[in-house]
């Protein structure tokens, strides 16, 4: 009886552990290293023309028919580590993206390193879930105007009345996209 007590908390528990990628060692270099699960975007990323800033892929997830996935060329596992014109540069074909297939119902999600099972820095272009929005944001212009999470925060964005509102600090902003 205690084993099937416990075999709910072990698949809670390794599900947690494989969507944590801060200590993701994939090595561009290292074929083995980049056949680790973890590593597949950056091998995705490795196969694109190193001019083109950005790139998208349709999300595999079975359970997220509808999510797009938008990265950038250079090899990053968040998005502090890109420059200011890189993270510009995903930011606005995301946001093209995102226009392209939801109008103005568009959202924008990254979440942070501990909840990510991929270590190359990608944002999940998607549909916002209808009420979601809360106050806790800063307000924006535009995409040059969207900060920098922390290392270790993630960050969801869209759009209202001409900006942007930015919401920075949790963990999992993805689900706040439609699946």
């Amino acid at each position: 009886m205690e084993k099937v007590r416990l075999l709910p908390v072990l698949v809670l528990l390794s599900t947690i552990s494989l969507a944590d990628v801060r200590n993701c060692a994939c090595e561009l270099t290292n074929p083995a290293s980049m056949a680790q699960r973890e590593c597949a975007l950056c091998a995705e990323a490795e196969k694109q023309p190193p001019d083109q800033p950005a790139f998208f892929l349709k999300d595999n997830n079975p359970r997220k028919p509808n999510r797009w996935l938008a990265l950038p060329r250079v090899h990053t596992h968040n998005l502090a580590g890109l420059t200011p014109a890189e993270r510009l540069a995903l930011w606005n074909a995301a946001i093209a993206k995102a226009r392209e297939l939801w109008g103005d119902r568009w959202a924008l999600a990254a979440n942070a390193d501990i909840r990510r099972s991929q270590c190359h820095v990608h944002v999940h272009v998607g549909k916002l879930l209808d009420g979601v929005d809360d106050r806790d944001f800063v307000l924006v212009d535009g995409p040059a105007d969207i900060p920098a999470p922390r290392v270790d925060g993630g960050i969801w964005v869209h759009p209202v009345g001409g900006k942007l509102h930015v919401h920075l600090g949790e963990e999992a902003p993805e689900t706040l996209l439609m699946r």
